[in-house]
């Protein structure tokens, strides 16, 4: 089965819980899709053994044999290509880029405009312990993550529990790490900001029609926000971790408490299963 573990805002501990559920379960992977800041490493602590280059295919115009006719510039929807023909200039935006290929396929002069590989990111292959170890690591200055995402997923390995461990919001890096899954995983913490990012995140699961839980981490028993709302909306709560100082403590060193909580995570498995 395929979880995603994803959260409506950054810092609810959804690294924290993706990790501790693959460490959990006795035959898993786990997938680091939060491609523009992982950090699930820093915990599982992987022996990488491959180190895989991602490239897109980006414009490249040939200025001598270029007619500068527009059709390039007037047939891309994101305005990355700007073409001046009053003075024979090319102007190539290769952050607005999304290599859809739609450029070259309507330039009417043979090699004029030519596609070539850029280097946006890499893919890190490895093992923690008994678990697959697969990351995303996108290049400083790239503007997003989406497509790099969804080619990390195709090294799922469907006979193991896959853990995605999601970038964190509601953009479209998070719509290609929950697609397909079988169930997710939504992380959030007992605040005001907590239960008004959760909102937007239910709302986006719901959409997608994907079957879904609640992990409450931090849990504070004086503090009911999550609590409510979960009852309001019919959601079931899988799991209440509670705040600790000295798990916060061992957080920052990157130490995380896996076999201490390694049966309540099995249980989570379970529940999630049950419910798959």
């Amino acid at each position: 089965m395929k979880i995603a573990v994803a959260s409506g805002k950054g810092g609810t501990g959804k690294t924290t819980i993706s990790t501790m559920l693959a460490y959990a379960a006795d035959n898993s992977q786990y997938i680091d899709c939060d491609a523009e800041e992982p950090n699930g490493h820093i915990f599982l602590k992987p022996e990488i053994e491959k180190v895989i280059p991602f490239t897109l295919p980006v414009p490249e115009i040939n200025t001598d044999i270029c007619t500068f006719c527009e059709k390039c510039s007037n047939a891309c929807v994101y305005k990355a290509l700007v073409i001046v023909p009053q003075i024979k200039k090319v102007m190539f935006f290769d952050e607005l880029c999304h290599s859809c290929g739609t450029c070259s396929y309507v330039c009417p002069v043979e090699n004029a405009l030519v596609e070539v590989d850029k280097e946006i990111g890499k893919i890190r292959i490895g093992k923690a312990n008994h678990i697959a170890f697969v990351e995303g690591l996108l290049n400083i200055k790239e503007a997003s993550a989406t497509q790099l995402i969804v080619n990390l997923k195709n090294y799922v390995d469907n006979t193991k529990t896959v853990i995605l461990d999601s970038p964190p919001g509601t953009s479209c890096t998070v719509v290609a790490t929950l697609e397909d899954s079988d169930f997710v995983v939504l992380v959030t913490e007992p605040t005001p900001f907590g239960l008004s990012d959760l909102k937007l995140a239910v709302e986006l699961v719901r959409n997608m029609n994907i079957p879904f839980g609640i992990v409450v981490n931090k849990h504070d028993d004086n503090v009911d926000l999550i609590e409510q709302y979960a009852k309001k909306e019919n959601i079931e709560i899988l799991y209440r971790l509670p705040f600790s100082e000295e798990f916060a403590k061992n957080y920052s060193k990157g130490i995380l408490p896996f076999e201490e909580y390694k049966n309540d995570f099995k249980n989570i498995l379970k529940t999630i299963e049950d419910r798959i």
